[in-house]
């Protein structure tokens, strides 16, 4: 399996588009990392025991690569890609996607295969991971790679936040809920109010926007901790109040900030 196409939707029926003859590889391709994650750490969740890197995929790759596709002036790969950290072509793609990290669990090659990726200029879009626990988990296996780095929380008036879309709210206000557990009662605009009706565990209370940069201050990598912001991709023809809240308001213009933003720096 090397795209996201080969894989059936498990959603709903995603877009398909062509590129201009001969411009096949000259487009932005939307990459996922396959990783190892360690079950021994992953708390049983009823329904949701030791998820990893596959969750919300295919239809939150291809939806997203559509929709940027049809909103930007990128042109984009219709298939997307997965590929694990050591494979050979790691390098021909400038972003890499991670969704479900909490529990990863690398191997000591990964580890120095992400170090070199990082120290040629890739960047990682890091997302949908919940608590104190799995930001610990996430967080110890980065820093295996970049040992010497601390994390920064990102203030509402990076540039991130206004490359394209201006999304000039409190950071409250772009959480995106889990659509199978969203509690519709949820008032985004309310810092205290729970997206949810289950409990994520400790430390799951508050959204949080965080980065990892280089000696020149370029993002290496950002993590969306506390947010699912690839359901609003993946599930955004399912339910129309859940699209016109969630997916067109938050989770495609912020995606579409980040991408942009990483791309050109």
């Amino acid at each position: 399996m090397r795209t996201a196409r080969e894989t059936l939707s498990r959603s709903s029926t995603t877009p398909t588009w062509t590129n201009a003859p001969g411009f096949d590889s000259d487009v932005f391709t939307f990459a996922r990392v396959i990783f190892p994650s360690d079950p021994n750490r992953s708390p049983s969740r009823g329904r949701f025991p030791n998820l990893g890197w596959w969750v919300d995929y295919p239809d939150a790759d291809l939806n997203l690569s559509w929709r940027l596709q049809q909103l930007t002036a990128i042109r984009t790969d219709p298939d997307a890609r997965v590929l694990e950290f050591t494979d050979p072509d790691l390098h021909d793609f400038p972003l890499l996607y991670l969704e479900h990290a909490g529990y990863m669990n690398l191997a000591d090659e990964e580890v120095q295969c992400l170090k070199r990726y990082l120290a040629s200029g890739g960047a990682l879009f890091v997302n949908d991971f919940w608590s104190q626990r799995e930001w610990d988990g996430f967080a110890t296996q980065m820093a295996r790679a970049l040992p010497e780095r601390t994390w920064e929380e990102l203030s509402l008036d990076h540039p991130i936040f206004h490359t394209v879309y201006d999304l000039s709210v409190p950071l409250h206000e772009l959480r995106v809920p889990t659509m199978q557990l969203w509690d519709q009662n949820f008032d985004p605009r309310d810092p205290a109010s729970s997206p949810h009706r289950i409990d994520r565990g400790p430390g799951s209370e508050q959204m949080s926007i965080r980065a990892l940069r280089d000696d020149r201050g370029r993002i290496q990598i950002v993590a969306i901790h506390n947010s699912d912001l690839s359901d609003g991709w993946e599930r955004e023809s399912e339910s129309d109040v859940y699209f016109e809240t969630f997916s067109e308001k938050v989770a495609y213009p912020l995606a579409v900030n980040l991408i942009v933003h990483l791309m050109t720096h």
